[in-house]
């Protein structure tokens, strides 16, 4: 899962993508309004994590935006603001939760994965490509009714390709998908991992399924 925060706070923000991270999302930041904006429209993601009083652009302002746009991104507010009219406002203008400023991380993680099931209702509950399938809501993959234990990042990947088989994915793409939009592309750190997928994925099987596309990139689908 691929989730966006918009907090200027850095010390709340730095606790937000540890949290996060240890529990297996990925994780982009925007420090104000406009950036939040901007990557929201630029990027899919399954959640955003908003505060509302950001700079440039406030929270609401963001998610009006959002929403006369036709992005239907869940949202959970952050705020410090816990008049009941602000929450009523939020929850006017296109947020689906919030949460009021102090908070504990196993309540904001709690509230999240609601959403994250919420949101799932509208798709369908598993992704397949031949004997592969993935639930993206639990984390389990099988193939061929065998169930495939992997790493979060390995999720992630695999989801990634499986929610678009039959086309090439860049080795940029992919980073900035698993691993956010400011990860240092000039790593090797997707080939290892495709790897590693293939080890689990592809090598037990008779038919592999993620494929190498020379001076292009990945794709998975069957051959």
């Amino acid at each position: 899962m691929h989730i966006l925060i918009a907090e200027d706070e850095a010390k709340t923000s730095a606790y937000l993508v540890k949290g996060l991270t240890e529990n297996g999302y990925t994780v982009d930041m925007a420090a104000d309004g406009r950036g939040a904006l901007r990557l929201a429209q630029e990027h899919v993601y399954d959640a955003l994590v908003l505060d509302v009083m950001l700079p440039l652009l406030d929270g609401w302002s963001v998610v009006q935006a959002l929403r006369a746009a036709g992005n239907r991104i869940p949202v959970l507010f952050l705020t410090a603001r816990d008049r009941v009219e602000d929450r009523v406002r939020g929850l006017e203008l296109g947020g689906d939760d919030y949460l009021v400023k102090p908070f504990a991380f196993s309540e904001l993680l709690a509230r999240l994965r609601s959403l994250l099931r919420r949101g799932s209702q509208f798709q369908s509950e598993m992704l397949r490509v031949a004997d592969l399938a993935i639930d993206p809501v639990r984390h389990q993959v099988e193939r061929a009714g065998q169930t495939l234990h992997l790493t979060p990042k390995e999720f992630a990947l695999l989801a990634l390709l499986v929610r678009n088989p039959g086309r090439v994915l860049a080795r940029v793409e992919i980073a900035e998908s698993v691993w956010g939009v400011d990860f240092d592309t000039q790593t090797n750190v997707v080939d290892v991992v495709i790897r590693r997928l293939r080890a689990k994925v592809d090598a037990p099987f008779d038919c592999p399924l993620i494929h190498t596309m020379r001076g292009m990139g990945y794709v998975l689908e069957r051959r």
